[in-house]
């Protein structure tokens, strides 16, 4: 075993005498008990070397005769015999619980057998199979794998209302416009849906007019007030002194020449 519990008080109330050489020994002496849950062998040597202490052989022995017993199979420790014993019940018991509950989970969640297995996997494909071939029927063209149902549905409907064919030269048609926007077929379908028109192009999205009613009118709205500046000009020309005769004689010439 690797683990046993270890009591500080018991131990130092028991070893409280020994050396340092001597606790050390013990202690050795204990985990190779523990670890190998068989007896001590008879062999000193032998022991020095399993713990490490080959210059210890007295200290061995010494403890040896102190907490161990010797038998024909080797030196035993009651104490540890009988904590080896708890931990080796305990480790019984809890198999054979974990293996009760094992056999419950296992009869709770039985797996089917394989012809079940092949049976409920038929079905499923006999079932989809069904539904391809229904909705097949209906539109002429089953619904592609990159489109939604609900989509498609949409787009079905807006192409009957049209009383326009669907058809896979029109799915097609519409897969390549898509294409053209770098758009998935779903998303062109969508805003064909939201348009509500028989067709449409990729350039009639790309170059589509802004609605008039969006635009922001610059225009001034007429008004009967007269026009400030206007005013403002005529006033100005009326504070202007009259032009001399000497210039205007001037300009006459200007003007023959």
């Amino acid at each position: 075993m690797h683990y046993y519990q270890f009591n500080i008080g018991d131990y130092h109330s028991h070893t409280l005498h020994l050396s340092e050489i001597e606790d050390l020994t013990y202690r050795r002496l204990l985990d190779w008990y523990y670890l190998h849950e068989s007896p001590i062998p008879l062999d000193l040597n032998e022991v020095s070397r399993q713990i490490r202490m080959r210059s210890h052989s007295d200290c061995i022995a010494t403890v040896l005769l102190e907490y161990f017993e010797r038998t024909p199979d080797g030196w035993v420790h009651h104490r540890a015999d009988k904590e080896i014993e708890k931990v080796g019940d305990k480790s019984t018991k809890a198999s054979k619980s974990a293996k009760a509950r094992w056999d419950k989970v296992k009869d709770a969640n039985a797996l089917p057998t394989q012809s079940e297995r092949n049976a409920t996997q038929d079905t499923e494909h006999i079932t989809q199979n069904t539904e391809h071939k229904t909705q097949k029927k209906a539109t002429g063209v089953a619904c592609p794998l990159d489109v939604r149902d609900q989509v498609w549905s949409d787009w079905v409907a807006l192409r009957k209302s049209k009383k326009a064919p669907i058809t896979e030269t029109v799915i097609e048609g519409a897969r390549k416009e898509a294409f053209k926007l770098n758009w998935p077929l779903d998303k062109f379908l969508v805003e064909w849906c939201t348009r509500g028109s028989q067709g449409l192009k990729a350039e009639w999205i790309t170059s589509a007019k802004p609605n008039p009613a969006d635009v922001v009118r610059l225009t001034v709205a007429p008004s009967n007030e007269p026009d400030p500046a206007l005013e403002k000009i005529k006033a100005d020309a009326k504070k202007a002194a009259p032009m001399p005769d000497f210039v205007r004689q001037f300009a006459q010439q200007v003007r023959k020449v």
